[in-house]
């Protein structure tokens, strides 16, 4: 299979894999999903061949995106991500929490709707600085 890109197409696309087997394995410790690992290897790799070797550096033998990659703003776009995603569900989680985790249908979905927008707002003014927990010492 032959793949025709622009140096820049593969720069993004060098993020796109990173931030991927980012999301797949940074938590799985040893259980890593090699497969994902080997492809990764193989495009930071080709990176460094055209003319971008400073995105990637050998680690016991294997080709692994470099240091100055990950600390080169890659890692801001996954925490934004992740917080986003974070406040996401914790709102739909207090809004079905709210409602005593009735199945939501038509006819309830605009009020687990509204539930998560006022969460959502609350989160936006003030982060989790108003969550508290019944009974925790502070």
């Amino acid at each position: 299979m032959e793949l025709e890109l622009t140096r820049k197409q593969l720069r993004r696309l060098l993020d796109l894999v990173y931030i991927g087997n980012w999301i797949l394995n940074s938590t799985r410790g040893e259980d890593r999903f090699k497969d994902y690992d080997e492809v990764e290897s193989l495009l930071f790799a080709r990176a460094a061949q055209e003319g971008m070797p400073s995105l990637a550096e050998t680690y016991q033998g294997e080709v692994i995106p470099s240091r100055a990659f990950a600390e080169g703003g890659i890692h801001e776009a996954i925490m934004e991500y992740e917080n986003n995603v974070f406040f996401e569900i914790l709102a739909e989680d207090l809004a079905r929490r709210d409602m005593d985790d009735v199945p939501i249908d038509e006819s309830n979905y605009d009020e687990l709707a509204q539930r998560i927008d006022a969460y959502i707002d609350e989160f936006e003014a003030h982060g989790t600085d108003n969550i508290t927990v019944e009974g925790a010492e502070p």
